[in-house]
């Protein structure tokens, strides 16, 4: 591809709360925006894949007063322990930075000072709660009560039930959720962003994209609908990013304002260290934006960093792609991460293959609908697709060069039909991967390796090496092209298995057909995957049960 075809490509990965380990659900979210970075560059896109740990707010501060640590300690503990779950999961992020880092924090209040000399921040008095055990103000999210609208549990900020947006002082019975305590609403000034004068222009700006997920096209409009309210963008808090306005020296700049500008700040230094040009990235033509998280972002990435970004006036891109996903429960329950009902990724990366963790979080996961993990259906997708599949069609083709041909590649010509098979996949999978559509991809790869096993059996090169040598050494080549170019297909989803048998095939790292040549001498290969022992379902779902 060349530099007139190259696009620019960001890829904006939701930021994890910095107070407590990493789970499958918030992986399970994050998991196609490595898909995507990886398969643009192998198109050879330039991309921008930028996320970070989100060490601000209330949910780190108290946190850090249960461990008595400072809310730095505490952030920073988990952003290292983040930084290994990712870099062990495969992510391949080109920026992985946190919002307590000097350059967030000074891009941020550059954009919040741009912002506030505009139309669309005023100042405003209002009621903000104040929990009197805990004797600090509380983030939104930490009031809990009943929804005045449906009368579910709610939390200050929306009700998950019936998707209203709310303001604490709305609930019903509002109580903290750290203490349980009744907390008091104290007056206090604020600088407030105008959502409601932005409201026509996220409105024409939603309408724009309706091929987005209809969560985030649902949830979208319906905060439209029902009337955006202006947001404080700053908050009496003792932790977090120092507003850069006179008269505010004792409050931060409030989280949500602060942390989906870390899409900015990260692909701002990505920029600065490759010597590549942001303002292209953000103001030019030839770029493309995603941004991948969980259903509960989606208001903050569809309305909120819009929001921001048109209040700033400067003309920033506003998001292309929202690829947010549904719920994952576990073994029929919600996720809970304070009734320890989890499983923590940092655990299961001790005890299974990266790759078997990816591709059952991609083919089983929450990408359009809510799905359960069980830890059965994970053992059985595992030993019946990666292994069974996948693994025992590249294994057995490999050793059978190593035993019948001297580890040489035999001669042979390429089957039309395979030839054919394998250009429409290229252009089926990255289109799917292209509109969001992960799952369905690796489905249809997976369908192909399973045509592939049926072309090996239908052809039975173990009889044929001696009755039709001839037809033999053609079925094994054609095996062996099969393997290369899934090595290709799937590595986006499934990377290390991907590298291993591009290592052993001398293959490059490009998002085309592949080809090895006949008398290609393989080095000593191994196994893909090894096989799960069922008895791990009984000790995983005890281990649960447990905690």
């Amino acid at each position: 591809m060349n530099n007139e075809e190259c696009r620019n490509i960001l890829i904006g990965g939701a930021w994890p709360y910095a107070n407590g380990s990493l789970h499958i659900g918030r992986v399970s979210a994050l998991i196609p925006g490595d898909i995507l970075a990886r398969y643009h560059r192998a198109k050879g896109d330039r991309v921008f894949y930028v996320s970070g740990s989100d060490c601000h707010g209330t949910p780190v501060a108290i946190r850090a007063r249960q461990e008595q640590k400072t809310p730095r300690e505490i952030s920073d503990f988990y952003h290292q322990e983040f930084q290994e779950c990712f870099r062990r999961l495969g992510f391949t992020f080109d920026s992985y930075d946190r919002t307590s880092s000097e350059e967030h924090r000074e891009f941020v209040q550059d954009f919040h000072s741009t912002m506030y000399e505009g139309k669309y921040i005023y100042e405003k008095s209002a009621p903000q709660a104040f929990c009197t055990v805990c004797n600090c103000f509380l983030a939104d999210r930490f009031v809990e009560g009943k929804c005045p609208e449906c009368g579910q549990a709610a939390r200050g900020d929306q009700c998950d039930s019936c998707g209203k947006v709310l303001e604490p002082e709305l609930l019903v019975a509002p109580h903290c959720s750290v203490c349980t305590a009744t907390p008091e609403f104290r007056e206090t000034r604020h600088l407030y962003l105008a959502l409601s004068e932005l409201s026509g222009e996220l409105e024409a700006y939603i309408g724009r994209h309706p091929d987005w997920r209809k969560n985030a096209l649902a949830f979208s409009k319906k905060y439209i609908n029902e009337g955006l309210r202006d947001r404080a963008v700053t908050r009496d808090l003792d932790w977090g990013i120092e507003v850069p306005k006179s008269g505010y020296d004792n409050k931060k700049i409030y989280i949500w304002a602060e942390n989906v500008l870390g899409y900015l700040s990260g692909s701002l230094q990505v920029a600065e260290s490759r010597g590549d040009d942001f303002k292209e990235l953000w103001f030019g033509e030839n770029s493309k934006h995603y941004y991948v998280h969980g259903k509960d972002n989606i208001p903050f990435h569809s309305i909120i960093l819009p929001g921001l970004l048109l209040a700033n006036g400067a003309g920033w891109r506003l998001p292309d792609e929202i690829i947010s996903c549904e719920y994952l429960t576990l073994e029929g329950r919600k996720l809970s991460t304070s009734k320890k009902h989890a499983v923590w990724v940092k655990d299961m990366l001790d005890s299974f293959h990266a790759d078997s963790i990816r591709y059952f979080l991609i083919t089983n996961g929450p990408e359009k609908r809510d799905t359960d993990f069980t830890w059965r259906e994970y053992v059985n997708s595992h030993n019946g697709e990666l292994l069974g599949a996948y693994g025992n069609f590249a294994n057995r083709n490999l050793a059978f060069v190593a035993k019948y041909f001297e580890g040489l590649i035999p001669g042979g010509g390429i089957d039309c039909e395979i030839s054919e098979k394998l250009g429409e996949l290229y252009e089926d999978t990255g289109r799917r991967i292209e509109n969001g559509a992960f799952k369905e991809a690796l489905d249809v790869l997976f369908d192909f390796v399973r045509w592939s096993n049926k072309y090996f059996d239908t052809h039975k090169p173990w009889e044929t090496r001696t009755t039709a040598p001839e037809e033999c050494r053609n079925t094994i080549f054609n095996c062996l092209q099969i393997i290369a170019n899934l090595s290709v297909l799937l590595k986006p989803f499934i990377p290390f298995s991907s590298e291993k048998l591009q290592s052993w095939l001398g293959l490059k790292d490009c998002w085309r057909r592949q080809f090895v040549p006949a008398g290609y001498c393989l080095p000593e290969t191994g196994i893909l995957f090894e096989r799960i022992d069922k008895k791990r379902v009984e000790e995983e779902v005890r281990r649960l049960s447990q905690a």
